[in-house]
């Protein structure tokens, strides 16, 4: 007999009806709806599978809510805002059978509900306004974030927005919208420690869109398999680099330390009026070239002297720096070459033989390098330090203990590079690495067998360094003017990085143990997918489209069932899976696995967000009562199978946006770059925080007071209120808030200028609205926070803040106790 983690394992190994039983998340979901006896309580198939099992059970529904609660809680649901007094009394009088339904479908289709359904996707994402690790720079992801608010409003079917955020660079009708949303993918920390290894962090950030893959799309913790076959789930360590392989972009493991320049790859957010004039600027530099292809050669290479030099021998001790001042400022409209001759002792798998000397640059300018990589020579025009924008190597190790001649040069066309390197006058075979110069290379000196931390030319000799600039004479200077304009245009337009496909795609394998330097070379893979979840169609692109393609399948026993899940955890506070980031062969069976997967196959039918939500909202389940009778309490505690309506605590957002609503402070504004809500001064200084920048600076006025999830997020230094009130640091993909209960959050309700802000317009908007009448007031401020009339018992707690001196300040204190207490706290 096999030991049960086998038999567990074949569950999954292949989606039949029989295996189906040994686990419940194998093979696509089957709609199938159970009778019922009281089918008159039902008003949809769901309230069909949630009676069922209650009648089973031997329990009965709880009764409506009651409607002035019921519209609170849709609201908070479909929108992540209450309802104003004036919207409760008007839907309370309103007795037409159909006007709870008309309201669901203006909730929905509200930019309000977009906002709401992005701030869940933002924690998947890992959003966040700074690449996060030490430096914690600032980088501009906020297009992305509106990207994501436009699909929700549009309700753009679920397999088109999977479809851009995987693969949008690679569909046949891709626009720069669809090339918007797979920034998705570049959201992860991205480092730019000086002593960090490019490859390593490649190797990291494609471990974390795998991990990202499983947890948002999937439901599965692929990450257990980076460094050894999935202990549990039937996914091994070929599937888990298999699937990196889809990720594997042509990118710098490193961020630029300048927060003007964006990772590449990337793409210009320009407008149809900038891309007009980019085309008029590319035909002037198109007559310009043409007209310097056909004048006669203003003067001769040989003529041409050299700019700076340094002249003799140089031995390099690994340590010191040695400059090559007074060299001129290249932009990528000049043309130049750099002529020296190299020794290089030993094998050297990393070292720098020249670069620019960063010390000396602008904040925003870049440079040049020449390196040795893995023994091989390599030449780089550095678009962001110190990735490249154009790189090129020789093919095989440099030649040690005999002298080189080296030449590399650039066309200034942005197109062209060359490394020459010669020895007895035979040219060694070179091949490019990249080549995307997107951006500015202005330098001001060399650095000659510079130190790199341990990483200069130890040993190794330089002699004889030239620069050459071609000389600024007729047409030449015309091109170079032409050119100059193009990418000053150019480079003053917005970039968002993105995914884009790999020009020369570098062989991959699995990594023992995980790790980025123990590569396996007896395991190559390709991209390819865990055939245990679904095999991998052979008409699919072997590329993300591909992916794209097998995520949507309807066959894909997951995909479906991770979204409904998420869906039902918006409305009732929890999913129906207890682990919404694990569907593998350790998770919890389903609470109502019937009506998952009667949802899934109804989704991977209709393939629309909005429709579940609606479905839900309108069922009979959605709309009970969520106060219970002590004994079905005790029966249910967790309220598993759905014998009353939904009470959760609500977000930090939520929280946080209420109060704003409910003050009249809220700014409804859509989209665009974050805001600066307030924060403790010099939070970011006395963190260490603002090593990536200057210290935090709040917006005033309105954009203060805007919604929170456009609230400006620094990974190393996450909104306090936020965090207190359990939202994430936005540094992994996260598909579930831990919950917590502290005094903090209490405190923070009071404290906090905040909410105690809201909490003083509150009271303004109480003494201008409401006639001399304490108890008035009371009732007022609870009601716009609550959506509800205060009880008597809850009067009655509240009536003695009302004999603080100043009326003001005594409603204000009402009003931080209310945002404080289960009533603006829980949705219910």
């Amino acid at each position: 007999m096999l030991p049960v983690p086998v038999l567990l394992v074949c569950a999954l190994a292949a989606p039949c009806a029989a295996q189906q039983e040994e686990h419940w998340a194998c093979g696509a979901p089957r709609k199938a709806v159970p009778a019922v006896v009281d089918a008159a309580w039902c008003r949809d198939d769901i309230d069909r599978c949630v009676l069922a099992g209650l009648e089973r059970d031997g329990l009965r529904p709880s009764p409506a809510a009651d409607r002035a609660v019921l519209l609170r809680r849709l609201h908070l649901v479909l929108t992540g805002l209450p309802p104003s007094p004036a919207e409760v009394d008007a839907f309370v009088a309103d007795a037409e059978p159909e006007a709870y339904a008309r309201r669901v479908d203006a909730l929905l289709a509200s930019t309000a509900a977009a906002e709401h359904q992005a701030t869940a996707w933002l924690d998947l994402a890992r959003f966040a306004d700074t690449y996060g690790y030490q430096a914690d720079f600032e980088c501009r992801t906020w297009p992305w974030r509106d990207w994501l608010i436009r699909s929700f409003h549009a309700d753009k079917p679920w397999d088109r927005f999977v479809a851009e955020i995987t693969a949008g660079d690679l569909l046949p009708d891709a626009t720069l919208e669809t090339r918007t949303a797979t920034a998705f993918w570049r959201l992860h920390r991205q480092t730019n420690e000086g002593g960090s290894i490019e490859e390593e962090w490649r190797q990291e950030y494609i471990a974390d869109r795998v991990d990202t893959l499983g947890t948002a799309f999937l439901g599965l913790t692929l990450s257990c398999a980076r460094c050894h076959d999935h202990k549990s789930d039937p996914i091994t360590m070929r599937d888990y680099y298999s699937l990196g392989s889809f990720f594997a972009i042509d990118e710098s493991g490193l961020v630029p330390y300048s927060t003007g320049g964006v990772p590449q790859p990337a793409v210009r957010l320009s407008t149809a009026q900038q891309d007009a004039e980019i085309a008029r600027l590319r035909a002037a530099v198109a007559v310009a070239e043409a007209a310097c292809a056909a004048a006669p050669a203003d003067a001769p290479p040989a003529a041409i002297e050299p700019v700076a030099r340094r002249d003799g021998l140089l031995e390099c001790d690994g340590d010191a720096r040695h400059g090559v001042k007074d060299v001129p400022k290249f932009t990528r409209a000049d043309p130049f070459r750099i002529d020296f001759d190299i020794w290089c002792p030993d094998h050297k798998q990393r070292a720098v033989v020249l670069h620019t000397c960063r010390y000396t640059l602008d904040a925003d300018t870049q440079g040049y390098q020449v390196l040795i990589r893995d023994g091989r020579l390599c030449w780089e025009l550095v678009h962001h330090w110190p990735g490249s924008a154009i790189a090129l190597r020789t093919v095989e190790e440099l030649p040690l203990r005999q002298w080189l001649e080296v030449s590399v040069t650039y066309d200034g066309s942005s197109r062209a590079a060359g490394l020459c390197i010669r020895i007895d006058g035979d040219i060694v075979a070179t091949e490019v690495v990249r080549d995307h110069l997107a951006g500015p290379t202005p330098q001001r000196a060399f650095e000659l067998g510079a130190r790199d931390r341990d990483r200069g030319f130890k040993g190794g000799k330089i002699r004889d360094l030239r620069v050459f600039v071609e000389p600024l004479v007729g047409s030449g200077k015309a091109l170079r003017e032409a050119r100059a304009a193009l990418h000053a245009y150019v480079d003053a337009i917005p970039e968002l990085m993105v995914m884009a496909p790999h020009s020369a795609p570098p062989a991959r394998f699995v990594l023992r143990r995980g790790a980025y330097e123990d590569p396996d070379h007896d395991q190559p893979v390709s991209p390819g997918v865990p055939a245990a979840v679904l095999p991998f169609d052979a008409a699919w692109p072997r590329d993300r489209r591909g992916l794209a393609a097998w995520l949507n399948d309807r066959d894909n026993p997951l995909t479906a069932r991770v979204v409904v899940d998420r869906l039902w955890a918006q409305c009732f506070g929890r999913g129906l899976v207890a682990t919404p980031d694990n569907f593998g062969l350790l998770a919890a069976r389903p609470r109502q696995q019937a009506l998952l997967d009667l949802l899934a196959s109804d989704f991977a039918s209709q393939r629309s967000v909005r429709a579940i939500l609606r479905r839900i909202v309108l069922s009979s389940t959605f709309r009970q009562s969520s106060t219970v009778a002590a004994e079905q309490r005790a029966a249910d505690p967790d309220n598993a199978r759905l014998g009353r309506g939904p009470s959760f605590r609500l977000s930090a957002e939520a929280l946080r946006d209420q109060a704003l609503a409910a003050s009249g402070l809220l700014h409804a504004v859509l989209g665009g770059p974050s805001c600066k809500p307030w924060q403790p001064p010099g939070l970011w200084r006395d963190s260490g925080a603002s090593w990536g920048g200057a210290d935090y600076k709040p917006d005033q006025g309105p954009n203060a007071h805007r919604r929170s999830l456009y609230s400006y997020r620094k990974r190393t230094s996450p909104p306090p209120n936020m965090t207190v009130l359990d939202a994430p640091s936005r540094e992994f993909c996260t598909a579930v808030r831990m919950e917590t209960g502290t005094p903090l959050q209490a405190l923070t309700f009071f404290n906090d200028p905040v909410f105690h802000e809201c909490a003083t317009a509150l009271a303004k908007l109480a003494l201008a609205d409401v006639e001399a009448d304490g108890d008035a007031r009371l009732r007022f401020v609870f009601r716009r926070l609550a959506a509800r009339a205060p009880t008597p018992a809850e009067v009655t707690a509240l009536r003695p803040l009302l004999a603080v001196a100043d009326e003001q300040q005594a409603l204000t204190l009402i009003a931080s106790t209310v945002m404080a207490s289960d009533a603006a706290v829980v949705l219910r």
